[in-house]
C-alpha cells in the first residue's frame, strides 16, 4: 500500500482507533488563515483532511459550505491557488492523507491531465467530485489510478442494491456515506439508520466506510464512530469559521473544535 489513504486507515484498524476527517474550504477566509488552520489540523486530531475546491456554485452543500466558496473565491482562490496550498502543507506534514473534494467543473476548466499532474505532485491522495457519476468517470479514473490517486466515491441512503455494483466499480480509498438526503449541514443523521446502512456496506466492499453530512457535535460523531471506521466533519467546522471571521483567534477556535470532536471519538473507542 503506496497511498496515504490506505495506511492511515491500516494504521487505524490496528490501532482500534475511529478515523477523523475534517473538511475546509481552500482559500476560506483567505490564503494565509486557510493555510494556518489546514496546517495545525493534523495536530489537532484530523487523521484525514478534505480540502474543498472553491466553486460558484456547490449544489450539494448547504449555506455554510456555500458561503465558504464564496468568501475563498472573493479573496482570490482557484485551483491554482488550492494546489500551492496543498504544496505548502506537505512541506511539514509528509504522513497525512489529503483529498480534495468538490466538483466536476474546475476540473474540467483546468484540463482533466494537468488537474491530475498538479494533484500527484503537490501530493493529493484523493479525489471526491460530487458531481460526476460513476458512469461517466472513467476517463479521470484512469488518470487518477496512473498517478495513485483514489476515486472516493459517495454512497447516499437511497442507493439501492441495484446501484450499489456501479458506485462500488473503481471506488477507491475509502466509501463516504452520506448519512442524510439533501445537502450538507441542514439536518442531523439518524445513528440507527446509518449504521443498518454501514452493515449493508460492509457485505459488498472490503473498503472502509466514513459517515458525514449530519455530523455536528462531538456526540454526534462518537455515536457515528460506532458503526463506522471514521467521520466526517465539515460544515460545522466551517460554521465555526465564519462565526469568528474577525476574530484574531479564529484559527485557535476551529482547532478546539476538532480536539474536542477527537477527544469524545477516542473516549467512544475507550468505551
Amino acid at each position: 500500500m503506496t497511498n496515504r489513504i490506505d495506511r492511515r486507515f491500516n494504521s487505524l484498524k490496528t490501532k482500534g482507533r475511529s478515523g477523523l476527517v475534517t473538511f475546509v474550504t481552500a482559500g476560506d477566509p483567505d490564503y494565509a488563515r486557510s493555510l494556518e488552520i489546514l496546517n495545525a489540523l493534523p495536530g489537532a486530531g484530523a487523521d484525514l483532511i478534505e480540502l474543498g475546491m472553491p466553486f460558484s456554485d456547490p449544489m450539494a452543500d448547504g449555506p455554510a459550505i456555500q458561503a465558504a466558496s464564496q468568501r475563498a473565491l472573493k479573496s482570490g482562490a482557484n485551483m491554482k491557488q488550492t494546489f500551492q496550498m496543498v504544496r505548502a502543507f506537505r512541506e511539514g506534514h509528509k504522513k497525512t492523507p489529503l483529498v480534495l473534494m468538490g466538483y466536476l467543473n474546475p476540473v474540467l476548466a483546468f484540463g482533466p491531465l494537468a488537474f491530475m499532474d498538479e494533484a500527484a505532485e503537490s501530493g493529493v491522495d484523493g479525489l471526491i467530485i460530487v458531481d460526476l457519476p460513476p458512469e461517466e468517470d472513467v476517463d479521470i479514473r484512469v488518470l487518477a489510478r496512473e498517478r495513485d490517486i483514489h476515486i472516493i466515491r459517495l454512497v447516499a441512503p437511497t442507493t439501492d442494491d441495484a446501484r450499489l455494483p456501479v458506485v462500488l466499480k473503481g471506488a477507491g480509498g475509502f466509501l463516504y456515506f452520506v448519512s442524510i438526503t439533501g445537502v450538507t449541514g441542514t439536518a442531523s443523521a439518524d445513528a440507527s439508520k446509518v449504521a443498518v446502512s454501514v452493515a449493508r456496506l460492509r457485505q459488498s466492499s472490503d473498503l472502509p466506510v466514513a459517515v458525514g453530512f449530519g455530523i455536528k457535535t462531538p456526540g454526534d460523531a462518537a455515536e457515528m464512530a460506532k458503526a463506522a471506521d471514521a467521520v466526517v466533519v465539515g460544515s460545522a467546522i466551517v460554521t465555526t469559521i465564519a462565526d469568528h471571521l474577525d476574530a484574531p483567534d479564529m484559527p485557535q477556535k476551529v482547532l478546539e473544535q476538532v480536539k474536542a470532536l477527537r477527544e469524545a471519538l477516542d473516549q467512544e473507542t475507550m468505551s
